[in-house]
């Protein structure tokens, strides 16, 4: 499974959760968003070993 941040990039093996993933490679489950084909996923799904994993970084103001 690929996840990616920007510039970066990260292969990981699949069967865990988004949340568990974003941890996992050091970042922050409350600071990104997760995408897969262009769609929003929720954090707690099961990431299969072939997913493309894009993550947006939360933007809120006031």
């Amino acid at each position: 499974m690929r996840l990616i941040y920007r510039t970066q990039t990260w292969e990981l093996r699949g069967g865990m959760t988004v949340r568990d993933a974003i941890r996992k490679v050091g970042l922050d489950p409350e600071a990104v968003l997760a995408l897969r084909d262009g769609v929003l996923i929720n954090e707690e799904t099961i990431l299969a070993e072939d997913d493309v994993i894009k993550l947006v970084a939360v933007v809120s103001g006031g």
